[in-house]
């Protein structure tokens, strides 16, 4: 099975590595550099995965501040990605990079610049300057939202609307979206608001569409929210922690995934670094825990379930490695010892 793991790059790392999986033993095998590239910290596919988009989390782009998001065709027999061409974000610190559900549309999170931008794509792969462009502004009332911090772009399951999740302001900003040019419009209410300090980082759909659950990095805990498609508006239905009760150490969630029937969630929790499993009410979406687990390194960054799900995929950033642990499709568990394969400060992996 191919997948593309995207990494930090000037630390022994040049870009973006093509792998090969066997499901049969969990092996994982790199067949080579897939495509050189400055800082590609999440990757995402185009819907019928002829096209790959990066987001360079870059500081500086053409001598202004920002980061970048390149476009990559894919070929499948090679496992190399051909370079398109390569567009500001529009703010620094380019962290994450998605596509709508025609494939027509991409849009970037920008961490360090607080914004958000939305581009589009034609058919050879090739990206537009920004469509649509937001600066955000204020601040949250810990340390680490000092200002805003675009962290998530996510398309809603119908594909008529965007969310920006903005660790800094505790909010989920909420767009409109039309998917025949890529224009964003804001929302009316334009966020769904999240407890004070939560920080909300990730953003996941459950399949049926309606759930939505929400990985807070600052707080160590999970939102899990009610979709309304036809008012475009999000309601808390549970705030569950990812640490014990009365830990104290430093926490800060980083990836949050959800198997394919909708039974399971899984979180990735860095700085105690370990791997949290809850269950999911077939009635109401809401959580429970199952257990923690180990994440086979130090800052999980991201995780990914395989094709067949009897796998989890961890991309530990603090000891350069990625970990790969036996699931149970049936239970949800996920085993607590893995294999593990060297890789320089991995960010993200994306399945074909």
């Amino acid at each position: 099975m191919p997948l593309f793991v995207g990494t930090q790059t000037g630390k022994g790392s040049k870009g973006i590595y093509a792998y090969d999986f066997n499901a049969a033993d969990g092996e994982l095998t790199q067949t080579g550099i897939a495509a050189e590239a400055d800082n590609p910290t999440f990757l995402a596919l185009s819907p019928d995965q002829r096209m790959l988009f990066a987001a360079n989390e870059l500081d500086e782009y053409e001598g202004k501040k920002s980061g970048a998001v390149s476009s990559f065709m894919v070929d499948r027999k090679t496992m190399k990605l051909a370079k398109v061409n390569e567009v500001s974000a529009g703010g620094p610190g380019t962290c994450h990079v998605s596509v709508d559900h025609t494939g027509r549309c991409v849009f970037a999170a920008n961490y360090g610049g607080g914004s958000a931008a939305s581009f589009t794509v034609d058919k050879t792969g090739h990206l537009s300057d920004a469509v649509s462009f937001f600066q955000y502004s204020g601040h949250g009332p810990k340390p680490q939202q000092a200002g805003p911090r675009g962290h998530r772009v996510t398309v809603s399951p119908d594909n008529k609307f965007l969310f920006v999740n903005d660790l800094g302001l505790d909010e989920i900003h909420v767009y409109h979206l039309d998917a025949s040019t890529a224009k964003l419009t804001p929302q009316d209410p334009p966020a769904w608001k999240a407890e004070p300090g939560s920080g909300p980082r990730a953003l996941r759909f459950h399949p049926n569409g309606r759930w939505a659950y929400c990985a807070n990095e600052v707080g160590s805990s999970v939102n899990v929210l009610d979709w309304d498609a036809k008012k475009g508006v999000f309601t808390t239905a549970q705030l569950i922690s990812t640490v014990p009760e009365g830990h104290t150490g430093p926490s800060a969630p980083s990836e949050i995934i959800i198997d394919k029937a909708g039974h399971f969630v899984y979180v990735a929790n860095r700085l105690d670094d370990f791997m949290v499993s809850f269950s999911i009410s077939p009635t109401d979406g809401k959580l429970t825990l199952m257990e923690r687990t180990s994440c086979g390194g130090k800052t999980p960054r991201h995780i990914a379930l395989d094709p067949t799900e009897r796998w989890l995929l961890v991309a530990n950033q603090a000891t350069d490695n990625l970990a790969v642990f036996p699931r149970d499709v049936k239970t949800g568990k996920l085993s607590n010892e893995g294999k593990s394969f060297p890789l320089s400060r991995p960010q993200c992996i994306v399945f074909l």
